[in-house]
């Protein structure tokens, strides 16, 4: 079966879950079923999960936002935000998120699956998480205001053994340095929600190996 068909098989019939995010979640938080048990309201968002082929392996497309005066400011993301008003639904904010922030039309990308929805406490945000397979090498127009760059890291160096590490980071209130799991990817540390993600799609791909042909 080829690999793409065989991805959103196992996006729709036997997804990791929330299992994928616990080796990289900060302090062993709570899974986002448990926490959203207790919530009050959240921010419904959105992010694309972007895969192209390039130099025979896959890349995904990922971005680090601008410094700014913020809860998630030089973090690294997929292209991705909150749900506007006119977005009929989460899909269509993935979509016109990754045009708005990378300049990549998703009109012409294949639709694969979803991955388990992961809350963010620090800024309240519940993202669901949309894969896509663009047909092409993708040109990137990033948005200035909120993206620094955007670069791409392949499944090859997602799925390496000695991808996960610890880094340490500052808390909110920017007194305490706390060691968090992430993914060391080349020169990039990827940690957080991000990083909850990817592990999800890095153990979809990894279980492609064990279901049957």
């Amino acid at each position: 079966m080829h690999f793409l068909t065989q991805l959103a098989h196992t996006l729709k019939h036997s997804l990791p879950g929330e299992r994928a995010h616990i080796p990289l979640s900060p302090l062993h938080r709570p899974v986002t079923s448990e926490v959203i048990q207790n919530l009050t309201e959240y921010k419904e968002s959105a992010v694309a999960v972007v895969l192209f082929e390039s130099n025979q392996t896959y890349e995904c497309i990922l971005i680090q936002r601008t410094e700014y005066d913020g809860k998630h400011s030089g973090q690294i993301s997929f292209p991705g935000g909150k749900k506007d008003k006119e977005d009929v639904d989460l899909f269509t904010t993935a979509k016109r998120e990754c045009w708005e922030e990378v300049g990549v039309n998703m009109d012409s990308a294949e639709y694969l699956g979803k991955l388990s929805q992961v809350y963010i406490p620090v800024s309240g945000f519940l993202v669901e998480p949309h894969v896509f397979y663009y047909p092409e090498q993708p040109s990137f127009v990033h948005q200035e205001r909120e993206v620094a760059h955007v670069f791409t890291i392949s499944l090859d160096e997602l799925l390496a053994e000695d991808v996960i590490g610890e880094m340490k980071v500052t808390t909110e209130n920017k007194l305490v340095k706390m060691k968090v799991p992430c993914f060391n990817i080349r020169d990039k540390q990827i940690w957080g929600a991000t990083a909850l993600i990817l592990n999800e799609l890095r153990e979809a791909v990894l279980r492609q190996a064990q279901e049957p042909k």
